[in-house]
């Protein structure tokens, strides 16, 4: 996993006074990597136009022009005049080498946005809102220096944000690149080195990025193991059947396609299933993991018994309307509730009364706001982006793609988690890798991306 930095000022900070690199160190590591990866991917005499603002992100693309000038017909174009010490020196670099300012912007075959950077706090002028919007109608290659222009600190968009194929991030990842609606922006997100390893320019911090190589699968000995061991051995998951029979039987197919060693779905209405899945019509007397709310429908005074079971849980779907599940949040409860429920959920336990739009805007603080009142229970928020949190921590899977907004997807990730629960992970790694696996095996489903199906996800985590 990579750490992820609310804002990096800090960190820039660090690297003038304890490291002795000055700022035109740091920008000329920042502009050649981009130079770079133009170099590798576009013929010579590219077009390239370079949107530069009055700042040291316009700074960055004024260095850029200069290195791409002898191989690409560059041209600049200020939206204002350079107004920091960098971006003035790297202006009259520039103008001492006869590079191209140009007045209007056109559609060359890339366009580099340098307008803003990661800092952006205050609402941007219909000046700038028009030129992003003609940058964005253009068909160029576009690439965004450090955070596409237009998306703010904390990863919103007040009214539009340059669209870009790629994002080279300056020094280290900033958590704004990865709210829901900046995904649809970003592109490909691309680490800089500034002059020296990134370990030394980053501190500790409470956020991470997760990563494919992140995902523990639940593998077991190998066949010429002398351990003796039996299906009991692989942990008991029971999946408590609602109204919606079918959510249950997805989540149960999920569990034991994840290594459960005995799964059963837990309902009094005889339920069609398959021969490997067991039913009863009550909690089994050696499950160790319990998935309960998918398809519930009524919340009935009997499901309160299971709710006090001390067995590890996910809780899920309709089980988050009701006020009872507040009395048993604790270290052994992952909760996965999507943006509608996760309301419900921060009324029910009188930390916001927000609509969706206004969750949406602030996930991040609004998880980080549940998770400090609730610090043993682990949160996943579905979305574009997966949140999941435990206590301070937050990890972030940015790994889904909107094939998996198909009903019963959500089932199938309940039963994941639940299987790993159930096989000993402890609750924060089963719910990391239970996501883990439930976006990679969706990508790898071989289809049109409309046509996915709960059970596919089920096929291809067999695969993984």
């Amino acid at each position: 996993m990579k750490k992820v930095f609310y804002e990096v000022n800090s960190l820039d900070k660090k690297s003038y006074t304890k490291y002795f690199l000055s700022e035109d160190i740091l920008m000329e590591h920042a502009s050649l990597s981009i130079f770079n990866y133009i170099n590798k991917n576009f013929k010579k005499n590219s077009t390239v136009l370079i949107a530069c603002g009055s700042g040291n992100n316009g700074a960055d693309g004024l260095a850029l022009a200069r290195l791409l000038q002898e191989k690409y017909s560059v041209k600049i174009f200020q939206i204002n005049k350079a107004k920091s010490s960098m971006a003035k020196l790297q202006e009259q670099r520039c103008k001492a080498l006869k590079l191209d300012f140009v007045s209007e912007v056109y559609e060359a075959d890339i366009i580099v946005d340098c307008i803003f950077g990661s800092g952006l706090n205050r609402k941007i002028d219909e000046k700038t809102i028009s030129l992003i919007e003609n940058l964005n109608s253009f068909s160029s290659f576009k690439i965004a220096c450090d955070i596409p222009s237009g998306i703010d600190i904390d990863g919103k968009i007040e009214s539009v944000a340059f669209k870009s194929n790629i994002t080279f991030t300056m020094g280290a990842l900033k958590l704004a690149l990865f709210s829901d609606i900046a995904k649809d922006y970003v592109g490909k997100i691309k680490i800089v080195n500034l002059g020296f390893d990134s370990k030394k320019y980053e501190d500790d911090t409470d956020i991470f990025l997760l990563e494919k190589s992140d995902l523990v699968l639940p593998k077991r000995e190998d066949k010429t193991s002398q351990k003796s061991t039996n299906k009991g051995s692989f942990g008991h998951t029971n999946i408590v059947c609602g109204e919606k029979e079918g959510a249950g039987v997805l989540a149960a197919l999920a569990a034991s396609s994840f290594g459960s060693g005995l799964v059963t779905v837990v309902s009094n209405q005889k339920i069609a299933l398959p021969y490997h899945i067991m039913q009863s019509s009550t909690i089994s007397k050696n499950c160790t993991a319990i998935a309960f709310g998918m398809g519930l429908g009524e919340f009935k005074k009997e499901h309160i018994d299971i709710l006090k079971l001390n067995i590890p849980k996910v809780l899920d779907a309709d089980i988050f309307y009701e006020k009872e599940i507040l009395k048993y949040l604790d270290e052994n409860v992952v909760l996965t509730p999507h943006p509608k429920e996760f309301v419900s959920l921060l009324a029910l336990s009188n930390i916001a009364n927000i609509d969706i739009k206004t969750l949406q805007e602030n996930r991040f603080f609004y998880v980080k706001e549940f998770c400090k009142k609730y610090p043993k229970t682990t949160l996943l928020l579905k979305g574009a982006n997966v949140i999941i949190s435990q206590n301070e921590k937050i990890y972030i899977n940015t790994l889904g793609k909107a094939r998996l907004s198909k009903g019963g997807s959500g089932d199938v990730l309940s039963g994941l988690v639940a299987s790993l629960l159930a096989q000993g992970y402890e609750a924060l790694n089963a719910t990391i890798c239970g996501s883990l696996a439930h976006t990679l095996a969706s990508n790898r489903v071989k289809k049109s991306s409309y046509a996915l199906k709960p059970q596919d996800i089920i096929k291809m985590v067999e695969k993984l």
